[in-house]
């Protein structure tokens, strides 16, 4: 019996888990935040010193957490851009996150590759101000000189995995982590160099890309470091999805990918076609609004947090007594309405109480999200489970209302640090191939995540009447929104 070990290092910490290879078992675990001064209040910087990380990645490993420990997987934040020079130095601190000042960069390769529908075919998505193709853009127009000494480009994990190696010659990366640079397509398997050169001025070095099971390397201590890939990648294998999954993740936005056989090019730009850690593909589709719409209504009723609010809502009876929350509070990507506002409709003396207005800002977002799983659903993804991420997953109003309104079975795991477990399984797939015991097209079966399961049942019929009044409001209101 063997133990590896998954670390994910997020925006904010690093946290490692140390497993039980043969049943995914956490047996230790760590955790640091990142040495990075943010203060109180203030936006998560754009910028970071890679160096954080490995800082992090040290103090989470103290006191002999990785003793005995046979190999690493590597999940880390997605979308983090680090340019290095012809010695592999960084050029300049990584550039992460939704980079604000890339949004004009995005406007500006969408129209010189020659529209949405260019890039959804090239690479299978269009350019978004958090992707590394868009950063480099940015890069080129405001710090010409760094883009000049620009000569490689690595993502987070790829970068901790060549750091744990000691620098070696050879950079390697994920079918996962490329997927989501805006310069490698999933349908093709391969770079598109071309539009690296489109948004930097001139070409670079690019990690290899390797397969879900091999390994990226071994240190000199003789521990072997896998693949590696990105947090969403890690966390959907850390929760063992597998086809006919869905996850729905409810943060201040939200996102719906699901696994499937096959890269998906949509030429509307709603979903974005991402590799998964497998060899299967992830196609996500992303709202702009989903908790952040349930702050907003907590706000306006005066209540102290959301768990006040799911109270209120439980009050009320689906379909909120004919009122509908349209909740586009900031804009919306899925329907591509970007400067739009949220509606409140079906107003009468009857529905104007608090917890109407309640149950309607959880039915506007779960319909919201429930509108993105369609586009998938159209696209021909099997959806049979759904698991429900994200805190506000626990709130009594969202469990009563997910399964009649996505009509499906709900999955709510327990809270664990998936994307870490991820990492760790990947490790111990890689580490299995590697001594000839775990076939390379084949992961390690680990226990299933502890979750509680919700069955839409009798209410499945009410759901779908609430789904429909929220359509037709829909559609009033912006015509033709899904049309592509």
């Amino acid at each position: 019996m063997g133990i590896v070990a998954g670390l994910d290092s997020s925006p904010d910490f690093t946290r490692i888990v140390v497993c039980d290879t043969d049943t995914g078992a956490v047996l230790r675990q760590g955790y640091a935040p990142h040495p990075v001064d943010t203060p109180d209040g203030a936006a998560r910087p754009s910028d970071v010193d890679p160096q954080a990380w490995l800082l992090s990645l040290g103090e989470a490993a103290g006191g002999g957490l990785l003793e005995g420990v046979q190999a690493i997987g590597v999940s880390a934040q997605q979308n983090a851009l680090i340019p290095l020079d012809a010695q592999g130095n960084t050029v300049r601190p990584a550039i992460v996150g939704s980079d604000r000042r890339a949004q004009v960069a995005a406007a500006d390769l969408i129209d010189a590759l020659g529209g949405r529908e260019a890039w959804a075919q090239a690479v299978g998505c269009v350019p978004q101000a958090a992707q590394p193709v868009t950063k480099l853009r940015w890069l080129a127009k405001a710090e010409q000189e760094n883009a000049r000494r620009t000569a490689g480009l690595l993502q987070a994990h790829d970068w901790l995995v060549w750091q744990l190696l000691g620098r070696p010659v050879r950079r390697t990366t994920d079918r996962g982590g490329a997927s989501g640079t805006g310069y490698w397509s999933a349908a093709t398997g391969g770079y598109r160099p071309d539009l690296v050169e489109l948004a930097l001025g001139h070409q670079a070095m690019l990690p290899e890309v390797i397969g879900p099971a091999d390994a990226a390397g071994t240190t000199p201590e003789g521990l072997l470091i896998s693949a590696g890939t990105g947090e969403t990648m890690a966390a959907a294998f850390g929760l063992g999805l597998g086809f006919g999954d869905a996850v729905v993740s409810l943060g201040a936005s939200g996102s719906v990918m699901a696994v499937h056989p096959e890269a998906l090019a949509d030429t509307s730009g709603m979903i974005t076609s991402l590799a998964d850690a497998t060899g299967m593909h992830l196609p996500v589709v992303t709202t702009l609004n989903a908790v952040r719409t349930l702050r907003g209504t907590a706000e306006l009723l005066g209540l102290p947090d959301l768990e006040s609010l799911s109270d209120l809502a439980m009050k009320s009876t689906p379909g909120s007594h004919g009122l509908v929350m349209l909740p586009y509070l900031e804009g919306e990507r899925t329907p591509n309405l970007p400067h739009t506002a949220g509606t409140l409709a079906g107003l009468r003396r009857e529905s104007m109480k608090a917890e109407h207005l309640a149950r309607a800002a959880f039915e506007g977002m779960l319909c919201g999200l429930a509108d993105a799983l369609d586009v998938l659903r159209g696209r021909g993804v099997e959806v049979r489970r759904i698991f429900l991420l994200g805190q506000a997953a626990e709130l009594s109003a969202v469990q009563a209302a997910a399964p009649m309104l996505f009509g499906a079975q709900i999955v709510v795991p327990q809270p664990a640090d998936y994307a870490a477990i991820g990492a760790a399984r990947q490790a111990a797939w890689a580490l299995g191939v590697s001594q000839g015991t775990l076939d390379p097209r084949t992961p390690p079966v680990w226990q299933g995540a502890a979750a509680q399961v919700l069955e839409p049942g009798d209410e499945l019929a009410v759901g779908q009447a609430v789904r429909q009044q929220f359509v037709s409001v829909r559609e009033q209101t912006h015509p033709g929104a899904f049309r592509s």
